[in-house]
């Protein structure tokens, strides 16, 4: 996979922002004067930018920019309407889970305010790092409702059942080095002007990977438990047969002996 490289192309779509780039998306939720709030309109969108990657796999860089809002939750005034239909439709929670079943990494780059659906998008994403006025908090019990589009499972995954029951009971947010203190996030940066560049440093490193055994490492860390070790071991009879790989040790076994 190659560098980050320059963008090809940039389309501005219902609140988002793509940029193609050669080994990347870079998609910037772009709704500030709703604060970035997640309505049906984006909903739609992040669905044909899902549907986009799974055509033609691409890492995946998603931010709310460094204007200090990533996504201040669902739009409440949709959400408010909504019934029991509307729940069960999964409106949210099955674009979360498309995007975290991508074929390849995703990196959420979080300055300010993650909040509700907005901190469950970036869960919804493999790695996340944030700037230090970054927040993140699940305030949904406080509204009435609970916090359905991932954050009841994946919070438990990232930071252990019972610190993510406290948050989720309370609605409580945590800061940034709260963040990084429990695992939530995987790195901070002081400045929100050097966050995309931290993204896509880290991004990078990835992109030196062999684009196949990214696809079937993440495939086997996301599996549930019982696929193991059987899922281990069909993924790694598939890549002993890739000629990537042979190439690569080779590569590897050359330089080593100069």
């Amino acid at each position: 996979m190659g560098g980050r490289g320059q963008a090809v192309s940039t389309v501005e779509s219902a609140g988002l922002r793509i940029e193609e780039r050669a080994d990347r998306l870079v998609v910037t939720l772009d709704r500030p004067e709703k604060r970035n709030a997640i309505d049906a309109d984006l909903v739609a969108v992040l669905h044909e930018v899902c549907g986009r990657l799974e055509r033609d796999p691409k890492l995946l860089l998603l931010t709310g920019g460094t204007d200090g809002i990533f996504a201040a939750g669902a739009d409440i005034a949709q959400l408010r309407e909504r019934d029991r239909l509307d729940a069960l439709a999964a409106i949210n929670q099955a674009v979360f889970a498309r995007l975290r079943a991508l074929p390849l990494p995703t990196v959420a780059a979080v300055d300010g305010p993650a909040l509700g659906g907005g901190a469950e998008l970036s869960y919804a994403c493999d790695l996340r790092i944030c700037t230090s006025r970054a927040s993140f908090g699940q305030p949904e019990v406080r509204l009435g409702i609970i916090a359905g589009a991932g954050a009841t499972h994946r919070l438990p995954a990232l930071v252990g059942e019972t610190r993510a029951k406290e948050l989720l009971f309370t609605g409580r947010r945590i800061d940034a080095a709260e963040a990084l203190r429990i695992g939530l996030v995987n790195r901070v940066v002081d400045q929100p002007a050097d966050l995309l560049g931290a993204a896509h440093e880290l991004l990078d490193e990835i992109a030196k990977a062999s684009p196949l055994a990214l696809r079937l490492t993440k495939l086997a860390v996301d599996a549930p438990a019982a696929a193991h070790p059987q899922l281990d071991l069909v993924s790694q009879a598939v890549l002993f047969e890739d000629p990537e790989k042979h190439r690569r040790m080779t590569a590897f076994l050359d330089r080593k002996n100069r």
